[in-house]
């Protein structure tokens, strides 16, 4: 079996999860006065941060479309179908067994606002979704 990953496929899921998570927690997007409000971090706390969270933000996503791109490239082979489906069915896998899994241990123990996992964990949902169904497309 051979690991396949499409670069191209893997470049649009990156600008695909960098739109998701600007469209999800900047100060005009879905959530952004909610996550604020929740999380404390205030626009100055942001401003004072500078360019780390980002610098963080595309190393992680960068990771990220290279696991599911490479997960995919396993489920393609192993099923002999690069179907859209199979890759949505990857990104739904790897948010429930590792990112929601992993969320919910944490703000649980961390006492954070049930709210708070609510919506990083759908962010997290629309994140792999978005990304694999990229990938799906393009590979």
């Amino acid at each position: 079996m051979d690991l396949s990953i499409s670069w191209p496929a893997v470049l649009v899921a990156i600008v695909a999860g960098m739109a998701i998570a600007w469209a999800w927690y900047s100060d005009w997007g879905l959530v952004g006065g909610v996550w604020r409000k929740l999380t404390g971090v205030t626009k100055e706390d942001s401003v004072r941060a500078g360019k780390g969270p980002f610098v963080i933000l595309v190393v992680s996503i960068t990771v990220t479309a290279l696991g599911l791109a490479a997960a995919c490239s396993v489920v393609a082979a192993f099923f002999v179908s690069d179907s859209v489906w199979l890759a949505l069915a990857v990104g739904l896998t790897a948010w429930l067994g590792f990112s929601l899994s992993t969320l919910a241990q944490h703000n649980g123990f961390e006492q954070k606002p049930a709210q708070l996992t609510a919506i990083n964990s759908a962010y997290q949902l629309v994140l792999f979704l978005g990304m694999s169904l990229a990938i799906g497309l393009l590979q």
